[in-house]
């Protein structure tokens, strides 16, 4: 077999420095460039989201407010024909933005589900569960606080928000079993979920008859594209931009629309990965035979199109699932949730009595049930799990540790967000609400990490003490 290199020129005629090899090739694009750490950081990411939310804070209470608030109401306009849609900016990032953001999501669930810890049964009920009591505490406490008033907002203390726990449970480190990980993660999956059920149940608006039945259709079409077995991921998305097109204004929440297109998007490859070893195989043999060594690369017509084949090939081996979930991941994390969250923490609070605010009962509610409820409801439904023998706790993991999780499921930023936007449509106690949410976030991210380093330094001075014994 005759001697090739990556780049393609004649081996005689190029300089041996100016040669790379393939291997050598291979291993820079086995290393992470810098900016796809930062990128695939979970931390990073949720501290990108903290910075917009305090931005948005500061900006609120300076005089460029009124200029913000202006631009964030600007009308966008989009005529197809003689149809003319038109939505304001901030409506524009709460619906179409978060429904890419509901996406990432629902790929989560469905990944989860196929491949991830919902497979087992056994090992996702205790969790499951356990999101569960972290969803109805929350709500009950909510609901004593407003007994004889606001009840609607119930649903802003249930929700976990995903990014911004995992990013500050991150930060622990070795402090915190896998397994303890595993359960937070597999809790915060089944409350996202759950968060998504109440608001597609509750938080709609009256229905639209044609536009629901525009929807169904389209979700007919996406299951066509399925049991047709089309696996180009860019017909799913057109048909799921068709889709939130279809649900604005159904009277169903619009940002669901990507997680119904995340359940249409096929998990598996239409590849046999079995066959593709003897596959590549065979390609290697094609290409070392129409290889000219004599020849500059831009004249190896029939190699390059050949290595362009076997590119496409290999492309599609990747789900269309995971090949959506990698190209949102970065959007999602550092330009969709910071917009998010500085578009709607623009908590003005000059002119503002404090005390009031702090006083009101959609406060209360909404910090009570997320910094008090969260941790009640998951750390009760695990220990009756376990004083039953349904399960155990999660292999290395200590009670200690168990509450931090529970602690860290009142992290509810972005959701508990959303809800309270979709709970209030404005005025006092949409403010109240927001604000009790960013106090509870920080309140159980601080609160959260301190109790971890407690717990780990209490697990260490035990050890110690066995050892001496």
């Amino acid at each position: 077999m005759s001697t090739s290199n990556a780049t393609g020129h004649n081996t005689a005629a190029t300089p041996q420095s100016k040669i790379v090899a393939v291997p050598a090739v291979a291993r820079r694009y086995a290393r992470k460039p810098a900016i796809q750490r930062i990128t695939s950081n979970g931390t990073i990411a949720a501290a990108a989201m903290v910075l917009a939310a305090i931005v948005a804070v500061i900006v609120a209470n300076t005089d460029a407010y009124f200029a913000v608030r202006e631009f964030l109401e600007a009308p966008l306009a989009v005529q197809v024909g003689p149809f003319i849609g038109s939505i304001s900016l901030e409506g524009f990032i709460n619906d179409f933005l978060m429904a890419i953001f509901f996406l990432s999501v629902g790929i989560e669930l469905k990944y989860e589900l196929t491949a991830g810890v919902l497979t087992n049964p056994r090992h996702a009920l205790m969790p499951i569960l356990a999101a569960c009591g972290g969803v109805a505490v929350p709500a009950l406490i909510y609901s004593v606080f407003n007994a004889s008033g606001n009840i609607g907002g119930w649903a802003v203390p249930i929700a976990t928000d995903i990014a911004f726990a995992l990013g500050i449970m991150s930060l622990a480190g070795d402090k915190v079993a896998p397994a303890a990980k595993v359960f937070f993660s597999t809790l915060a999956i089944a409350d996202d979920l759950l968060g998504i059920i109440v608001i597609a149940l509750f938080y709609g608006q009256t229905p639209s008859i044609p536009r629901l039945a525009a929807a169904v259709g389209v979700c007919v079409l996406l299951g066509l594209l399925n049991v047709l077995q089309v696996f180009h991921a860019r017909y799913y998305v057109v048909l799921g931009i068709l889709l939130w097109f279809c649900m604005l204004n159904s009277g169903v929440h619009a940002t669901l629309a990507g997680v119904i297109l995340a359940f249409f998007l096929p998990a598996r490859s239409d590849i046999r990965l079995d066959s593709v070893k003897d596959w590549l195989s065979d390609r290697g043999d094609e290409l070392d035979d129409i290889y000219d060594p004599q020849m500059h690369v831009l004249g190896q017509h029939e190699f390059t199109h050949t290595a362009k084949r076997v590119e496409n090939i290999m492309h599609r081996v990747t789900p269309p699932l995971q090949r959506v979930e990698t190209t949102i991941a970065t959007p999602v994390n550092f330009i969709i949730l910071p917009l998010f969250a500085f578009a709607n923490a623009q908590l003005r609070l000059v002119g503002v009595d404090m005390a009031s605010v702090v006083s009101d009962p959609v406060a209360l509610g909404c910090f009570f049930g997320l910094v008090l409820g969260k941790p009640i409801g998951i750390i009760a439904v695990t220990a009756l799990s376990v004083k039953i023998g349904f399960s155990p706790l999660p292999e290395g993991a200590t009670w200690g540790q168990m509450l931090c999780v529970g602690v860290l499921g009142g992290v509810g930023f972005t959701m508990c967000i959303l809800i309270s936007g979709l709970s209030f449509s404005s005025g006092p106690e949409q403010l109240a609400a927001k604000c009790a949410v960013l106090a509870a976030s920080v309140t159980a991210s601080l609160l959260g990490l301190a109790l971890l380093n407690v717990a780990h330094a209490t697990e260490v001075r035990k050890g110690k003490q066995v050892a001496a014994e």
